[in-house]
């Protein structure tokens, strides 16, 4: 989500206004920030004095170091939640320390290219497809997938290393993640999901195409990660609770043109398709009885 967008569904609030419009809060507020453009949320600690807005970019200390992310959106605690759990905000990013991370993607590309170099000299199997500096340009690490589940990389990270000063990791991405960093369009004709506001997946299963009968050849359910397509999961839910009342595909049933059997299911529209005998009827399931 860009951070206009960001701005605009939040209505541009501050953390300030939202103490101020609940008068009995005052205390500290959790804050979800984001380190790359369409990553993961993750939520930290803003206490009473500091007034984050949604898009300021903001320094915050990792399991990975200090890095520099944005301010995804903000919220009261919870009554059950332990907020010395979270993390605090250090501080607002300064025009130095946008510039200070502009330097390191630069250098990340660079990167990138020196890896591609010495990956294709050992010949390895793993492919690429990304580098990340932290903030404080202490470590690197460089993102790759491979159909392999063990491959052994201790001789392109020997020579890898030979090229940098600083720590150095490899960290093995899945397919889904590989897709979302190349961007694109899907087969609807519009950017990818993943690239344009998924910050998370969700597990998506064949069950799903059948319950909403989608075709199940391959071609159609699947993205360019090779997986189902996450779009399967964001009607699940409805056509879930739509298809609870209906007969199930096969079943005899009885109905005002004869006894049948159901062939196909129209869930939104309360729809059962019966064959009875040579004819292929739309009926409301109002209409359809299941033969015991």
């Amino acid at each position: 989500m860009s951070v206009c967008l960001a701005r605009a569904v939040a209505g541009i609030r501050l953390v300030s206004e939202i103490r101020k419009a609940d008068q009995n809060f005052g205390g500290t507020m959790i804050v979800s920030i984001r380190f790359q453009p369409i990553g993961k949320l993750y939520d930290f600690q803003a206490d009473e004095e500091q007034d984050v807005r949604i898009g300021d970019y903001v320094l915050v200390e990792t399991s990975r170091g200090q890095q520099l992310g944005e301010v995804a959106s903000f919220r009261i605690p919870q009554d059950e939640e332990d907020v010395s759990a979270f993390k605090p905000i250090n501080r607002r990013a300064t025009g130095g320390d946008l510039a200070l991370r502009q330097h390191w993607e630069k250098k990340e590309a660079e990167a990138l290219d020196i890896a591609h170099k010495v990956a294709e000299e050992v010949g390895t199997a793993a492919k690429f497809v990304g580098a990340e500096y932290t903030f404080d340009g202490r470590r690197l690490t460089f993102l790759y997938v491979s159909d392999e589940r063990k491959l052994n990389l201790d001789r392109f990270l020997r020579r890898l290393k030979q090229n940098f000063s600083v720590l150095v990791e490899l960290r093995r991405i899945g397919p889904r993640d590989h897709a979302k960093a190349l961007e694109g369009y899907g087969a609807c004709g519009e950017q990818r999901c993943c690239s344009r506001f998924l910050t998370q997946f969700v597990p998506v299963s064949i069950k799903m195409a059948k319950v909403q009968g989608v075709s199940l050849n391959p071609e159609e359910i699947t993205g360019v990660c090779g997986r189902l397509r996450c779009c399967l999961a964001y009607e699940q839910e409805q056509y879930s609770d739509a298809v609870r009342g209906l007969p199930r595909r096969k079943k005899r049933v009885r109905t005002p043109h004869g006894e049948g059997r159901v062939v196909d299911l129209l869930p939104l529209k309360n729809v059962v398709v019966v064959q009875v005998q040579d004819r292929r009827l739309e009926l409301d399931a109002e209409e359809v009885e299941v033969i015991s």
